[in-house]
């Protein structure tokens, strides 16, 4: 076994949630009159926490204030309605089936909402995770190394037991940031030019070959 532990992101790694997350930027951006979104903007605007999403989402210019009162909005919409399309991408739970009985410790580190990662790790991944952890005001985002570094603690395993497995140049960033090996699938929502570019070196484009760089 090459790793005792996989800290997983969510968007993008082990679910596809970009249709919902498209539905509830648009439903907040038609509340305040607001142009909408495209599939592709969204793709590209997920991946650095909500805040950044509605910066991205909001006309340009917007001040502050309007980005906090959307972003409001947003979090609570989203967290009533964060489950209408999302699901697993094929393979990954029996993936993690297989990997928790090989003995290999697993912990979900998102930038999303920690109230939404809890709700989507228990509805997807019940009995699998030892956690599931969430951007919260009191934890820098990644790619700050401080939730992934957190997460290890708590499961009690060391950078070089662990691996970080991630769709996007946050991810990359992330697990440079923490000291940890990284493994980018390439399922999720940037496109291999996107990773290559972002310096990503450990590419994995199905869950077979995800499992083979962790057992």
């Amino acid at each position: 076994m090459k790793y005792k532990a996989v800290l997983f992101d969510m968007d993008g790694t082990v679910l596809d949630t970009l249709e919902d997350l498209r539905s509830a930027v648009n439903r907040t951006l038609a509340e305040f009159d607001m142009p909408q979104c495209t599939l592709e903007q969204v793709r590209c605007y997920v991946g650095n926490g909500a805040r950044r999403l509605i910066e991205q989402a909001v006309p340009q210019g917007s001040s502050e204030e309007t980005v906090e009162t959307v972003l409001s909005w947003f979090k609570a919409y989203y967290e009533q309605h964060c489950l209408v399309t999302t699901g697993p991408y094929a393979g990954i739970i029996p993936l993690m089936e297989r990997l928790k009985a090989a003995g290999v410790k697993m912990a979900v580190v998102s930038n999303k909402p920690d109230e939404a990662v809890r709700e989507l790790a228990e509805r997807f991944f019940p009995g699998l995770l030892e956690l599931a952890a969430g951007q919260k005001d009191s934890v820098p985002r990644k790619p700050a190394p401080d939730m992934v570094e957190l997460a290890m603690a708590d499961m009690g395993v060391s950078k070089a037991e662990s691996v970080y497995v991630g769709d996007s140049e946050v991810d990359v960033l992330t697990a440079a940031n923490a000291g940890l090996d990284c493994i980018c699938v390439t399922w999720g929502f940037r496109t291999l030019a996107e990773l290559e570019a972002a310096g990503a070196e450990k590419l994995v484009h199905t869950m077979e070959q995800l499992e083979n760089e962790i057992i």
